[in-house]
């Protein structure tokens, strides 16, 4: 699920699979193993908060990423680091340090905290359609409320949070004759399709360029064109389509069914 989470999911779970342990088991933190997770895989999954490390009761890796994710909520994400985190916990960034390594891994603590996990992963549907739907508009609503996400840069490291929505997606594939990978291939097309109309709906959805000289959208292109090198786009001009407000809604909509419709095609092609 923002950086695209799941872009790079297989590589990410053949990476925990290498660090040889198994997300099911309890971890005794007094009696730290070679096969225990590296750190930072430790505190994405929050096995490391159970550790020996002595720091101020009243800091914790908790309070820290929903301090970080208030502050990119509100200024956006350039407005996280680390002393500003610090000082609105009024903490010195040392402090921090003793919970987190980097800004780095913040941003991926922020993205799985962000996501959360699917409210109902089991809630009855009619169709591996309309289960996708379902999946691709819960996740829109995450990141458009976290604007930032998509800004988060791609890991090779995934939080439960992440695989908690590619196995939701994963689960409304299962009735169908696609093999894993392709059901695994068509979650991260349509999380790419979530993710990327997030991003115009965040960085484009305002007023148009004309706005403030009250010239339309249509107006001001056509004084930039010329009709003989775009004609097909100066016939999208004559229509007047880039001066209609935006409707994101139908627009999402629009988009969702035709990536819905290609996985369509596949899976009845496979369908015996």
């Amino acid at each position: 699920m923002l950086a695209n989470d799941f872009l790079s999911a297989r590589v990410s779970i053949a990476y925990l699979i290498n660090t040889a342990y198994s997300i099911n088991r309890v971890y005794d933190a007094q009696e730290m193993t070679d096969a225990d997770p590296p750190p930072q895989i430790a505190r994405l999954w929050r096995l490391a908060e159970r550790s020996s490390v002595e720091a101020r009761p009243s800091l914790s890796l908790d309070r820290i990423v929903a301090v970080a994710i208030e502050l990119a909520d509100s200024e956006g994400i350039a407005a996280v680091t680390m002393s500003r985190v610090a000082r609105r916990l009024g903490f010195t960034t040392m402090a921090l340090y003793r919970h987190v390594d980097s800004k780095e891994e913040l941003l991926l603590l922020m993205m799985n905290t962000a996501l959360g996990e699917p409210a109902d992963p089991d809630a009855p549907v009619t169709s591996w359609r309309e289960g996708l739907e379902r999946w691709a508009w819960e996740l829109l609503a995450i990141v458009q409320r976290h604007p930032w996400g998509y800004r988060v840069p791609l890991s090779q490291m995934i939080g439960p949070s992440q695989l908690a929505w590619l196995d939701y997606g994963l689960r409304a594939l299962a009735g169908t004759s696609l093999s894993e990978g392709e059901k695994a291939d068509a979650i991260l097309l349509l999380n790419g399709y979530v993710f990327w109309q997030a991003r115009l709906f965040e960085e484009l959805g305002g007023p148009g360029a004309g706005a403030e000289t009250g010239v339309s959208n249509s107006e001001l292109l056509a004084g930039l064109m010329d009709a003989e090198r775009f004609p097909a786009l100066h016939r999208a001009l004559d229509a007047r389509i880039f001066d209609d407000p935006p409707d994101e809604q139908a627009e999402f909509a629009f988009g969702l069914a035709r990536v819905l419709d290609g996985i369509e095609r596949l899976v009845l092609e496979r369908d015996p």
